[in-house]
């Protein structure tokens, strides 16, 4: 008899796009905030699972929001800022092992200072510098895009 580990499991679900019954699904909205000179602001998780593991800000949405409302309510709770939310960039779906995640990502632009709240660190990249540090896996995507070919900001 083989005995498969969890891990083996799951990894073959994956592979063949076979997702659990029981799976929880997350939604939520990133702002990927560009600055005058092209340059994009990422956050350092300060908590949980992914801790030290970089991301664009956001987060869950609530009933009623539009994502638009959900981002500038999001980013005033993290990062005590305002924002201007523009295009859609991407919508995202990732099977984490827990859970699968829908993340709609906006470009955004900050309209004020930036007070973290919620992160570790932060950093303005330039696309060159995008790959320098550990991006959370399903942000990695747009990491990707915007590496491959950067996009306008506001």
């Amino acid at each position: 008899m083989i005995r498969l580990s969890s891990f083996a499991i799951w990894m073959n679900m994956l592979a063949n796009d076979i997702r659990p019954m029981e799976m929880k699904h997350i939604e939520v909205v990133a702002a990927v905030i560009f600055d005058a000179g092209g340059r994009v602001f990422a956050t350092q998780r300060g908590y949980g699972d992914w801790k030290d593991w970089w991301e664009f800000p956001g987060g869950k949405m609530e009933a009623g929001e539009t994502p638009q409302q959900a981002l500038k309510r999001e980013i005033r709770e993290e990062l005590d800022a305002d924002i201007e939310v523009g295009g859609l960039l991407r919508t995202i779906d990732y099977d984490y092992p827990q859970f699968h995640l829908t993340m709609h990502c906006f470009r955004c632009r900050l309209t004020g200072a930036v007070t973290l709240k919620e992160h570790e660190a932060a950093r303005w990249l330039a696309t060159h510098e995008l790959t320098s540090v550990n991006w959370l896996p399903a942000d990695d995507a747009i990491i990707k895009d915007l590496s491959a070919a950067p996009v306008a900001h506001l």
